[in-house]
C-alpha cells in the first residue's frame, strides 16, 4: 500500500546550553527533527516533533513506525 508522501526536515529550536550538542545537526544548528506524512490530497496524516536535531531520520522513522499510535503503513 502507499499513503502518499512521507518526509523529514529539521527546524530550529531553542534548547538549553547543556542540551545544545544533542540538537546540533549536520549544518551545525540547533534543531530537531520532524517527521510528517501526507494523503494524496496533500492533508497532514501524521507529524512527529522532537527529536534531537542530531538524530539520524531512519531512528525517527524507526521509532514513529514502532509506536502504539504511530503511522500505519497499509498493507
Amino acid at each position: 500500500g502507499c499513503i502518499g508522501a512521507l518526509d523529514g526536515t529539521h527546524i530550529p529550536a531553542y534548547v538549553p546550553i547543556h542540551m545544545q550538542d544533542r540538537f546540533r545537526g549536520r549544518k551545525n544548528f540547533t534543531s530537531q527533527n520532524v517527521l510528517a506524512a501526507v494523503d494524496f490530497d496533500l492533508r497532514f496524516i501524521y507529524v512527529l516533533a522532537g527529536w534531537e536535531g542530531f538524530d539520524h531520520d531512519s531512528y525517527v522513522l524507526q521509532d514513529v513506525l514502532s509506536r502504539p499510535n504511530g503511522l500505519i503503513i497499509p498493507e
